[in-house]
């Protein structure tokens, strides 16, 4: 997706979670969109190209974005268009490719690479499915895979420590309760990575603890690794049951949780 316009960074920032003033020339910043309610409606890289910002977002969701988008330009001079046609968006880790129109470190952890941009296809050594192991084993989420429309909120999905908000920038659709679920520790869920010993659970299969209790529910994953809504009160009673199926929460350093702030 592409915004131009002299108003174009002004018109963003007033509705994503992120500072998109404050993007350093060559880096992306991570943010989503989201309901007036503060619940996830799109995630998304925004990326600086000289008189545009490019938005790499799932390709699926750039309609929905461009209209919805659209409705808040009133009399900002500001430009939206899907150019999903136009680029074709790879990741990469390890060093980028030096051929590449555009390539920024993916801002969320510098183990995950780096996101690149070509208006020409681009040679590869990997697939989508090595990139989905790869983030999997990050704990990173993949946008509507892990994510539920008008049903997340951000700190469940790691934005905090992935660097998808700003708590500085001032006012954003839905910043509301996204500031209130922080401040007054209201989170009672987190998207956790997770091991998994058997057959892959379906998306939205639901995880049980020893007592039969439901504990959450999965999320996407892949090849014995996944990602898992959990209620935080319940991971000291891990591993979980998805059927035959036995799943292992796996904490990554980067996710901060209440009961090991102090540790």
């Amino acid at each position: 997706m592409e915004l131009a316009g002299p108003d174009r960074i002004a018109f963003l920032q007033g509705l994503v979670s992120n500072d998109v003033a404050a993007i350093p020339p060559g880096h992306a910043a991570w943010a989503a969109l989201l309901t007036p309610q503060g619940k996830w409606l799109a995630d998304f890289f925004v990326i600086p190209a000289g008189e545009v910002l490019l938005l790499d977002a799932e390709r699926a969701q750039v309609p929905a974005m461009v209209q919805r988008l659209s409705r808040f330009r009133l009399r900002s001079k500001v430009t939206l268009r899907d150019a999903s046609d136009e680029w074709s968006v790879h990741a990469a880790w390890g060093a980028a490719p030096a051929e590449a129109a555009i390539a920024v470190p993916d801002p969320r952890l510098a183990e995950a690479g780096w996101r690149v941009l070509n208006q020409t296809g681009l040679p590869t050594d990997a697939s989508a499915e090595d990139y989905d192991r790869h983030r999997l084993a990050l704990g990173l989420p993949d946008g509507s895979h892990d994510l539920e429309a008008e049903k997340s909120i951000l700190l469940e999905g790691g934005f905090d420590e992935l660097a998808g908000i700003s708590w500085t920038k001032g006012c954003y659709m839905g910043q509301e309760l996204t500031a209130r679920t922080r401040y007054r520790g209201l989170l009672k869920r987190r998207l956790v990575p997770v091991d998994v010993e058997g057959e892959m659970p379906a998306h939205g299969a639901a995880l049980t603890d020893a007592a039969g209790a439901t504990v959450g529910e999965m999320r996407s994953g892949r090849d014995g690794q996944g990602l898992a809504l959990l209620r935080l009160d319940a991971l000291d009673r891990a591993p979980f049951r998805a059927g035959e199926a036995l799943v292992t929460p796996r904490i990554p350093g980067w996710m901060r949780l209440p009961a090991r702030e102090d540790a």
